[in-house]
């Protein structure tokens, strides 16, 4: 099945290489005084479908390849950890600098907005009888989705960045020609809400219920939409709200930049009316009624939960990064214990196993004392002392793979949880489903899933986005259309931002809180657990709030959201600091099968201390950036 992002990645390799390789040179080198090049182009609907390509190309391709290559999203973020020694290491040590920064794409997102103004200000030259102009329409209004989404994502790093525009700039102009200073949040905000409005109500913007097969992967309405709310929703929360950590990251004076000069980057007031404009940007992305939470029909909420991220296409679906072999997430999630190529060394830590509700939907674990033991909620039915105590149960597998459910005997802290902890969280002592094929596994020190570097630092998995029904171990991976805006975050998006409104006495549409219980009530549902107001009936507003937070780490696991909550919540000196936990993959099996896990593996242990400081809530910029440009304003502690 042919879609759009495939078709970039495929064929703007392909068919540039082909088209404009005849200098030594790449596409993007050509430059406007080129003439006879450069206004050929336009000349050809296939050439001018290439630009068009290529401008989308620098769209992030986050999963088609191994996690941990192409971003720190989840090697960075305390719900993951990664044995693979990647650049998002320096992160978690703190050895990081201006200098020297991991997964710096700043040069590369300019790049692709040059594209983009290059393509629609030349696109409509084309006068090539074979090109339709609604077809071109429709390549005109994606270019403009994608140059705002790549502000979008500079922003999510680095605050608030420089604005072009429509403005490509005169590589002829001297260094001193070419200075500006950064656009303040707002700013941005603004401009990539008006963007991504316009481009929502540009006609060539189709709704998903509008796309044909062959554009499964356009941005639609509902991108638009959806990219409004996670923004809106980061400015209202405490990193870019009135946050006085950044009091003094203002902008020198400038007679040039007037909306710039002397002005602070960051706003300074707390505006809890930010958190309105975020309830009702997550609102418009359900009004039309084009997405509907993944269900497989059978009431099972196993089944139901892991669709998500396994029915390609499926109705949650907002937008996906493209439809690719599962391979990418697969060989690194899928235990060296099993056949074939395998490099299992993603999982949780400790502290997401511990996230996890108990099937009654309570959280266990309501927090950890200095040492690092957990503070147990006494009403969860979770006994501390007995946690580790391996006791006889049955695992349930049936509706995620082609196994039916089967007893176990494992320690009691896996026992009686909610569905998610079983779609998500592989432990030692388990038996990995692949296929019609089960191989049991160990952990420990020796065991078939620790034989070398390759195994989870944690002792544990993420079984998530592996592909259950088929039997890597034969090559076979499945494909995946991976959730980068999926129905279940737009509904957290507004349960959190009307929540926040009221405890801040913000007025709200009438029903909007009504509405946001009834959307909580159906996610968690979706997930096999009970409403959250019958389970805490007693819970006010500020423990909501949390409890809200709490949901959207476990429904959202593994989907790069954590990372840019525990930031944009400012919590992450906290929670991304100090020991991360898990169960201890040093103890050897000694004489036992490798397939067996000791019982001095089952302990508390930190596999390792991170680093998280107050500068680290945004990345630097470059330093060569600073250096030849005197306008530039560097983020806080760098």
């Amino acid at each position: 099945m042919m879609n759009l992002l495939k078709y970039i990645y495929s064929l703007s390799l392909v068919a540039l290489s082909g088209f404009l390789l005849i200098a030594c040179e790449d596409f993007l080198d050509r430059q406007e005084d080129e003439k006879l090049t450069f206004e050929k182009i336009w000349e050809s609907r296939n050439t001018t479908k290439q630009y068009w390509l290529n401008a989308m190309s620098f769209l992030p391709k986050e999963n088609s390849r191994e996690i941990g290559n192409d971003d720190p999203y989840i090697g960075a973020s305390d719900e993951g950890t990664i044995a693979f020694e990647r650049d998002f290491r320096a992160m978690n040590f703190g050895s990081w600098n201006p200098s020297s920064i991991p997964y710096y794409k700043m040069d590369y997102y300019y790049k692709g907005i040059r594209e983009c103004n290059i393509f629609l200000q030349n696109a409509d030259k084309c006068s090539d009888p074979l090109l339709d102009r609604h077809e071109l329409a429709k390549w005109k209004i994606q270019a403009r989705f994608a140059r705002a989404y790549y502000y979008f994502m500079m922003m999510r790093d680095f605050g608030p960045v420089f604005l072009l525009g429509d403005e490509l700039l005169d590589f002829m102009a001297s260094t001193e020609e070419l200075y500006r200073p950064r656009a303040t949040w707002e700013q941005c905000v603004d401009y990539v809400v008006s963007e991504m409005t316009a481009c929502a109500e540009d006609p060539a913007m189709q709704k998903q219920t509008e796309l044909s097969n062959s554009e499964w992967g356009f941005a639609t309405q509902g991108t638009c939409y959806a990219v409004i709310s996670r923004l809106t929703l980061y400015s209202a929360r405490d990193l870019f709200n009135g946050n006085s950590l950044y009091r003094g990251i203002v902008n020198p004076v400038c007679e040039e930049f007037p909306e710039q000069s002397g002005k602070p980057l960051f706003p300074q007031t707390y505006d809890a009316n930010k958190w309105l404009v975020a309830a009702q940007a997550a609102h418009k992305v359900f009004e039309d009624g084009s997405y509907r939470l993944y269900r497989a029909g059978n009431g099972n909420p196993y089944e139901d939960y892991y669709g998500i991220g396994y029915k390609v296409w499926n109705s949650e679906l907002i937008w996906t990064d493209g439809y690719f072999k599962r391979f990418g997430w697969s060989v690194t999630t899928v235990p060296t214990g099993v056949a074939g190529t395998a490099y299992g060394g993603i999982g949780p830590t400790q502290q997401l196993v511990d996230a996890y509700a108990m099937n009654t939907g309570r959280y266990p674990i309501a927090g950890y004392s200095v040492t690092g033991k957990p503070i147990v909620d006494e009403e969860a039915g979770y006994n501390l002392e007995n946690e580790l105590v391996k006791t006889d149960w049955e695992y349930p597998a049936k509706g995620w793979s082609t196994s039916d459910n089967y007893w176990i005997k494992a320690p009691n802290m896996y026992k009686d949880r909610e569905p998610r902890f079983y779609i998500t969280v592989f432990f030692s002592g388990n038996t990995w489903l692949h296929g019609e094929a089960k191989t049991p596994i160990s952990f420990a020190k020796g065991g078939n899933g620790n034989k070398a570097h390759d195994y989870p630092k944690s002792g544990y998995l993420c079984n998530r986005f592996y592909d259950h029904y088929q039997n890597s171990a034969s090559d076979n991976w499945g494909n995946i259309t991976f959730p980068v805006f999926r129905l279940g975050e737009i509904y957290l998006n507004f349960i959190e931002s009307v929540l926040e409104c009221k405890k801040r006495a913000v007025t709200m549409p009438a029903g909007y809180y009504e509405e946001a219980m009834e959307k909580w009530n159906d996610l968690r549902n979706r997930a096999g657990v009970p409403p959250i107001l019958e389970v805490y009936p007693d819970a006010s507003v500020e423990e909501l709030i949390e409890l809200c937070r709490k949901e959207r780490r476990v429904e959202l696991a593994f989907e790069r959201h954590r990372y840019f909550d525990t930031r944009t919540w400012m919590i992450a000196e906290k929670t991304d600091g100090g020991k991360m936990y898990g169960m201890d993959t040093t103890y050897p099996i000694g004489n036992m099968s490798p397939t067996e896990t000791p019982d001095g593996f089952w302990k508390r242990v930190p596999f390792e201390t991170r680093v998280f400081n107050r500068n680290h809530y945004l990345y630097p910029f470059a330093q060569r950036e600073i250096d030849r440009n005197n306008l530039l304003v560097q983020n806080y502690g760098w």
